[in-house]
């Protein structure tokens, strides 16, 4: 793997993404910079969310961390992926197989990542700040640990 992931906070742009896109109906970010103690995601967007919408968005994704949720795989053929997800990161159009990743029933796209087993490994969501600029709306988070 090329990547060094940082297996909670990867789990945790999973959860982010897949409530901006129920939250706001936009598209999943198209850039990330995951880290041990801080992330950011980039995400098209048409205008800033203000301080209400950050605080629920904050909210909604420890709502779903909460719930425990198992992390799961599944290998699917590409052909089958292509009907359910957006697939237009791919590297290659080689190829026949595709793993999904499963955040329980709340979340599931395409990736290469390391993930947690469970929701319940990490602790509470934080957005540390976020700002637009030229259609970029930029969230900036960690996630506290419960010890």
């Amino acid at each position: 793997m090329g990547k060094n992931y940082v297996p909670h906070m990867h789990t945790a742009e999973h959860v982010l993404n897949g409530t901006m896109v129920s939250m706001f109906g936009c598209d999943r970010c198209y850039s990330a910079h995951i880290n041990t103690k801080k992330s950011k995601c980039d995400y098209h967007f048409e205008r800033p969310i203000t301080e209400f919408e950050a605080i629920a968005l904050q909210s909604a994704v420890n709502t779903q961390l909460q719930r425990n949720l198992e992390v799961t795989e599944e290998i699917m053929p590409i052909e089958q992926a292509q009907e359910r997800y957006n697939l237009s990161r791919l590297p290659s159009d080689d190829i026949t197989t595709i793993r999904i990743v499963h955040i329980g029933d709340y979340d599931s796209c395409p990736c290469i990542g390391e993930h947690v087993q469970n929701t319940s490994e990490l602790g509470e969501f934080i957005i540390n700040s976020y700002n637009f600029e030229d259609g970029r709306l930029r969230i900036r988070f960690k996630c506290k640990s419960a010890d």
